[in-house]
């Protein structure tokens, strides 16, 4: 069994939002990412999974295939369809969350 402890596992980036790899085989993988203020990752999909996320800390802007905005803050979870185009913006708080993915990057 591996223990994660959240909190004092989340890294900033300067300039662009940070993903850190918890854990990662050939069924999936598990990504913690930190976003400061106003940081954003950029639209983009994941063609081969659902993606599975938590909010943990701080408020941001989940914008789906449709289009429609969603701000979100801790305890929030979100399930993006394969392939559904999504993008993220942290508000006025540093945002943490954890995103789930199935199968591994490389197959």
């Amino acid at each position: 069994m591996k223990v994660f402890h959240l909190p004092e596992s989340v890294k900033f980036d300067q300039h662009r939002p940070h993903a850190e790899p918890l854990h990662v085989d050939k069924m999936g993988r598990v990504l913690l990412f930190g976003l400061r203020p106003g940081q954003t990752v950029a639209e983009h999909s994941a063609p081969s999974s659902p993606v599975y996320i938590v909010v943990l800390s701080g408020k941001g802007i989940f914008t789906g295939g449709d289009g429609i905005e969603h701000v979100l803050g801790p305890g929030a979870m979100l399930v993006i369809n394969p392939d559904e185009s999504h993008a993220i913006r942290a508000l006025e708080d540093a945002l943490t969350f954890v995103a789930i993915l199935h199968g591994s990057p490389w197959s």
